[in-house]
């Protein structure tokens, strides 16, 4: 990757993907049934609520990002297809029950567990985290557990709660080049987010920190390169990275399509910073493989 290009940009939206960005059309007896059960347990998952490409493919392999604290998000991240509003202080606190029957159900080995952002909540969700990861070992006790948590607006007592309850992983994404934040992540700061990480690692060693990149967005590829560093010098073990898709024309436009070779580089490259895990390609998602990347760890 020649460092001294620029990203090409564009003033609209990218219509038609290139070739090596295809995802199957969900269908599947497995992801019929998985649907089915999270209607009949009431939860949502990221998967759907994000439009996520890679969802046939991990459902039809039955596993699933469970999103817990409802479906609407207190922040509106430009990037991002998950429904925006106020949910006005509603909290289910049967959900990590019915959470804790489908990972039974499932028989899962690795679990992830993220949410949507509540701003609106003193600790930002993060007692219900706690109940989850509870719930989850006590149904399912060889299941490794992996927490992608929001920023929780700076509240380190809120991130020890969830980090008391001991996830294996705890993911938090940085999504982008902190030139970008105000336009991507209006609400969020580059800053905090590389501090929770930071803290994280500190505060459990042993526990793995996970972390997640677009790309697409406008970033250099200087930029992308020097994001990926400061990330790795919080400690964090695990990288993602993948192309930003629009979800619609009201969301941020594609600006440049990375090349399956640029992810191959990039994923060299973060290894050689000194990542454990690098997943990078056009369509990872930060929960893509996560079973295999607990396992490339030597986590299960």
């Amino acid at each position: 990757m020649d460092k001294s290009l620029p990203i090409i940009e564009s003033n609209t939206p990218i219509r038609r993907h290139p070739s090596w960005i295809k995802a199957r059309i969900p269908s599947g007896e497995n992801y019929t049934e998985l649907k089915s059960l999270m209607r009949d347990l009431q939860l949502h998952t990221v998967c759907e609520e994000a439009r996520c490409p890679n969802i046939g493919e991990c459902w039809n392999s039955r596993t699933a990002t469970f999103m817990i604290l409802g479906d609407i998000c207190t922040r509106r991240c430009m990037f991002c297809a998950v429904q925006k509003g106020k949910p006005e202080g509603v909290v289910d606190s049967d959900e990590p029950r019915r959470l804790g029957e489908a990972v039974e159900y499932l028989m899962l080995n690795h679990v992830v567990i993220t949410s949507v952002n509540r701003d609106d909540l003193q600790d930002g969700g993060a007692s219900i985290f706690a109940e989850c990861i509870k719930t989850a070992r006590e149904k399912r006790p060889s299941c490794t557990i992996e927490v992608l948590i929001p920023d929780l607006e700076g509240n380190w007592d809120a991130l020890n709660i969830i980090i008391d309850a001991k996830p294996e992983i705890l993911n938090h994404n940085t999504e982008t080049v902190q030139r970008l934040y105000r336009r991507a992540r209006p609400h969020a700061d580059y800053q905090q987010s590389l501090t929770l990480l930071k803290r994280s690692k500190e505060i459990k060693p042993e526990m793995l920190t996970k972390s997640g990149l677009m790309v697409g967005l406008g970033e250099t590829v200087v930029e992308l390169l020097e994001t990926m560093q400061d990330i790795c010098n919080t400690g964090c073990d695990i990288l993602t990275i993948g192309q930003y898709l629009s979800p619609s024309s009201q969301h941020l436009p594609i600006h440049r399509y990375y090349t399956p070779d640029e992810f191959d580089e990039l994923k060299e490259t973060g290894l050689t910073m000194g990542f454990q895990h690098v997943e990078s390609g056009p369509l990872v998602r930060s929960s893509y493989h996560a079973g295999e990347q607990a396992r490339s760890t030597k986590l299960v």
